[in-house]
């Protein structure tokens, strides 16, 4: 499922926030950008993420906007400062070049300006914090999603028990019509035909091309489709199962049909069960 989430929070380190964008996807995939100080801990973002989300692509942003650290002494390598001043000088004289080097070059030199070091600990405490905050968010939003994908799969299931009722309610009249037809042309083939034996085999015919096994199982299905949406888990890839089993019976009911009206079922039973398919993708 679909959604996005962001949470912030001011620290000693400056303004921290974690930016969650998920999207569809059959399976877990999560990627993440996070600054250098808190690279240490992408095991742990990655196993939080993983135990929040289990189906779809995981976009994480960690962003930290600095404090201006103008405040601060510089602690400067003087030894290193002078190596480079003296180097710097030495290739002004190679190439000709009486000016003095600037000393705001000189201080752009790595490791000239000393960071200060800094206890890291509370500031990976406050990611992981923020980062839990940031998950809650997108959960949330994705469950929303998830009312509504439910509430549109529901009515789709509607449609189907509709469809099912529709195709039994006619199954009489399909019979019917169907062994007259049968009867009507084995008499104009056989002048004088054996009708304890045709009865019979009018009688095979009917149990052959008989719809009511597949019309139950539809329904049955139907029924284990609500079931699945009731429940408080991840329920994507048992729906992508029990999807499988509706086509089947869609499609045995479209190749044993005797009339036009059954086959037209079986043709909006197929697209329902694609509509289905379609929104199951975005589940987890």
């Amino acid at each position: 499922m679909t959604g996005f989430a962001r949470a912030e929070a001011d620290t000693e380190f400056g303004t921290l926030a974690w930016e969650a964008r998920a999207v569809n996807h059959r399976h877990f995939e999560l990627s993440m950008r996070v600054p250098e100080e808190c690279r240490v801990l992408e095991p742990r973002i990655r196993e939080a993420a993983g135990a929040r989300i289990r189906r779809g692509k995981l976009e994480l942003g960690l962003f930290l906007r600095r404090r201006e650290a103008g405040a601060e002494p510089l602690n400067l390598d003087e030894a290193l400062l002078a190596e480079v001043a003296t180097a710097a000088g030495r290739v002004a004289r190679l190439l000709g070049n009486a000016a003095p080097p600037n000393p705001f070059d000189l201080l752009r030199w790595p490791g000239v300006v000393r960071e200060p070091e800094r206890d890291l600990g509370p500031l990976h405490e406050r990611t992981m914090a923020l980062l839990d905050a940031a998950l809650d968010d997108l959960v949330a939003s994705r469950a929303r999603e998830g009312e509504r994908i439910e509430a549109l799969l529901l009515e789709k299931a509607a449609q189907i028990t509709a469809l099912v009722a529709t195709v039994r309610e006619r199954l009489p009249e399909v019979h019917t019509r169907m062994r007259e037809r049968l009867l009507a042309r084995v008499q104009e083939l056989v002048a004088a035909p054996d009708m304890q034996r045709l009865e019979q085999e009018l009688a095979i015919i009917a149990q052959r091309l008989d719809v009511a096994e597949e019309l139950d199982r539809l329904d049955g299905h139907v029924t284990e489709l609500r079931e699945v949406l009731a429940r408080d888990e991840p329920i994507g890839r048992r729906l992508d199962f029990l999807l499988q089993e509706f086509n089947r019976e869609a499609n045995t009911l479209g190749s044993k049909s005797q009339d036009a009206d059954t086959t037209r079922a079986a043709v909006d039973l197929k697209v329902l069960i694609e509509q289905i398919r379609e929104q199951v993708q975005n589940l987890e």
